[in-house]
C-alpha cells in the first residue's frame, strides 16, 4: 500500500512578504517540493533603466523596508567602481556605522518575534510579549537605537534617503554622534543578554550539508567589503560571480534561483558569515560565539538565530567603535566624478546574507541595466533542498506538526520575500 502525505502551507506565518509551500512525500520519498513566491512580479530592474546615477540610491532603498540600507550600499559601490570614486576612511566608517543599525533592527525583528515563537512553542508574537515582557522589552530598546542610527545617517529609519556616490547627503557633525556612545555601551549588555535568553529556548539541532557564501575582508567582519567566499573553497572578486553563480527561473516561483555551477544550491546569511568570518568578530562577538562554538560544529541552519544573536553584538561593537573614534569627513560632499559609461559590480552583507547588484550606465551616467541579486532568491533553491531532506521525518507526526516544523525550516533562513520578486523573463517569439 502506497503511503502519500501531502504539507500544504497556503500563506506562510511569520516571514516578510508571501508565500506558500507545497511538500509530497509517497513511502519515505519526497516527489515534490515547491517552496512558492507568488508575490507578483515588481520590475524594479525594469524601472530603473534610465534613471539618474544620482537618483539611483534613493529609489533602491524602496526595494525592501527591512533592509533598505544594503540596497542602497551595494548599488553604491557598483557606480563607485564605474566612476572610479574612492571614499575617504571617515565616509567608510559611516557606512559600517549605517550598516550597524540595520543589522541590529533585522536580526532583533527575527530573533524575538519571527522565530522565538518557534522555540517556545506559542503560536506568535503577541503570546512572546505576553509571557516574555522583559525581553521583549529589551528587544524593541534595542531596535529603536539601530533605528536611530540608520534615521541619523539616513534621514529616516525607513526608505532612507541620506546615501550618494561618495559620500552622504549630510554627514554627521561629532556633537551629533556623540549621544549615542552611552546607549551604545549599555546596549551590548542588552544584546548579550537577549542571547543568552535565546539559548535558554531549546533551539533544535539539525546538522545538514550545505555549501555556505559571503563576504570575506582582510581585517574587519564584512558588511560593505570583501571577496566573495564559501566553505567548499570558493574565492572570487564580486565581477566574477556569473562565472560561479547561475540564476534559474522555476515554474512555481516570481523570484529566479541561484546555484554554484556544477555543484548546486547554497546558503548566504549570518550563518555563512560567521563561519567564514568568525576570526574577525569584535572581542564581545567572539567571546559569545566562543560559548557557542559546539552549535557552528556544522552547517545547522537552526544555529542561524545564534549567529544572528551574535551579530547583533558585533553591530553594538562597530557602531561604538566608531562612534568613539569618529572624525568628521574632510570634504562633507564628497570626491567630485564625471558620470560615464561602464558596468560595475557592488556586494554587501544584508541582514540576510550576500546582495549583489551589477549597474550598466550610459556616457551620461544614466542607468542602461541593471541586475540585483537578493539573499532571498539565493537561498531560496538551499531552502527547497532542506524541506527535501526533512520531509521523511514528518510521516509520523501529524498534519500540523509537519506544517510547523516545515515553517521552522523556512524561518531558519528569514526569508524576505517581496526583496526576491522583482525578476521576470519575458520572451516574445513573433511569426
Amino acid at each position: 500500500m502506497t503511503e502519500r502525505r501531502t504539507v500544504e502551507v497556503g500563506a506562510l506565518a511569520r516571514v516578510e512578504g508571501e508565500g506558500a509551500l507545497h511538500l509530497t512525500v509517497e513511502d519515505g520519498a519526497v516527489t515534490e517540493v515547491r517552496l512558492e513566491i507568488y508575490e507578483p512580479p515588481r520590475f524594479f530592474e525594469a524601472f530603473l533603466r534610465g534613471r539618474a546615477a544620482t537618483e539611483l540610491p534613493d529609489l533602491v532603498a524602496r526595494i525592501c523596508g527591512i533592509c533598505p540600507v544594503a540596497y542602497q550600499m551595494s548599488a553604491v559601490h557598483a557606480l563607485e567602481s564605474i566612476f572610479e570614486v574612492e571614499p575617504e576612511p571617515a565616509v567608510r566608517a559611516l557606512r559600517r556605522l549605517y550598516y550597524a543599525g540595520e543589522w541590529m533592527e533585522s536580526h532583533l525583528l527575527h530573533m524575538v518575534f519571527l522565530a522565538a515563537p518557534d522555540y517556545l512553542g506559542l503560536d506568535d508574537a503577541f503570546e512572546v510579549a505576553r509571557q516574555h515582557r522583559a525581553e521583549v522589552e529589551r528587544c524593541l530598546g534595542l531596535r529603536a537605537l539601530g533605528n536611530r542610527i540608520v534615521a541619523l545617517l539616513g534621514g529616516r529609519p525607513v526608505n532612507p534617503v541620506g546615501v550618494k556616490v561618495g559620500g552622504f547627503t549630510r554627514a554627521p557633525r561629532p556633537e551629533a554622534l556623540a549621544p549615542l556612545a552611552d546607549p551604545l555601551r549599555r546596549a551590548r549588555g542588552d544584546a548579550e543578554a537577549l542571547l543568552h535568553w535565546i539559548e535558554s529556548l531549546g533551539v533544535p539541532e539539525r546538522p545538514i550539508e550545505q555549501e555556505l557564501v559571503a563576504l570575506r575582508h582582510a581585517s574587519e567582519y564584512p558588511m560593505n567589503e570583501g571577496r566573495i567566499v564559501s566553505t567548499r573553497g570558493l574565492d572570487l572578486a564580486t565581477p566574477d560571480f556569473d562565472e560561479h553563480f547561475v540564476e534559474e527561473q522555476v515554474p512555481h516561483s516570481t523570484a529566479l534561483q541561484c546555484r554554484v555551477r556544477e555543484r548546486g544550491p547554497y546558503a548566504v546569511g549570518p550563518l555563512a558569515r560567521v563561519h567564514l568570518n568568525a576570526d574577525r568578530l569584535e572581542p564581545a562577538a567572539r567571546a559569545a560565539y566562543d560559548r557557542l562554538a559546539p552549535r557552528f560544529a556544522a552547517t545547522d541552519p537552526y544555529a542561524g538565530v545564534f549567529a544572528r544573536g551574535i551579530e547583533v553584538i558585533e553591530a553594538v561593537e562597530v557602531a561604538l567603535s566608531v562612534v568613539e573614534d569618529y572624525e568628521e569627513p574632510r570634504d562633507p560632499d564628497g570626491p567630485a566624478w564625471e558620470p560615464r559609461a561602464g558596468v560595475g559590480w557592488g556586494a554587501t552583507e544584508a541582514p540576510r546574507g550576500l546582495l549583489v547588484i551589477r549597474v550598466e550606465t550610459d556616457e551620461r551616467g544614466d542607468v542602461e541595466e541593471i541586475r540585483i541579486v537578493p539573499p532571498t532568491s539565493q537561498n531560496q533553491a538551499r531552502i527547497e533542498q532542506d524541506l527535501r531532506e526533512l520531509a521523511p521525518e514528518l510521516l509520523s507526526g501529524s498534519d500540523d506538526n509537519a506544517r510547523r516544523r516545515c515553517e521552522t525550516a523556512i524561518r531558519n533562513y528569514d526569508p524576505c520575500i517581496s526583496c526576491s520578486t522583482h525578476f521576470l523573463r519575458l520572451e516574445i517569439e513573433r511569426r
